[in-house]
């Protein structure tokens, strides 16, 4: 019987985590905002795209993070991805590139969806 095929090791400093959004659209995963190295007042530029939220660190954003280390996703923002108070988004972020990228659950699920089927050999995940 073969061998299974074990991953290569982990090269990437990538930070993850899971978070609920509140009634007002904070997300309250502080240990990813710390490790990207945002502390209180932060600046930040928050834009959607292909369903994602991105979120850079930009000394002239419009937006900060909270005194308590929250980020505040607008209401704009959570419109055009379809996320009520209570939704769990997935966070991926790169403190090399002061980078966050928010993905809701039907990005999420879009994403998971893809890698099952490549997993499967094209197959329905």
């Amino acid at each position: 019987m073969p061998l299974p095929v074990l991953p290569s090791p982990r090269a990437g400093t990538m930070v993850y985590g899971l978070a609920a959004i509140d009634n007002s659209g904070r997300i309250a995963d502080r240990a990813v905002i710390r490790a990207l190295g945002w502390g209180p007042g932060a600046r930040l530029h928050i834009r959607e795209g292909a369903g994602v939220i991105v979120v850079r660190r930009d000394r002239q954003g419009v937006f900060t993070v909270s005194g308590q280390g929250h980020l505040h996703l607008p209401a704009a923002v959570r419109h055009w991805c379809g996320l009520a108070a209570g939704d769990r988004v997935f966070l991926a972020a790169n403190p090399a590139d002061s980078l966050l990228v928010v993905r809701p659950p039907s990005a999420l699920d879009a994403m998971v969806v893809a890698a099952h089927a490549e997993a499967l050999g094209g197959g329905q995940a």
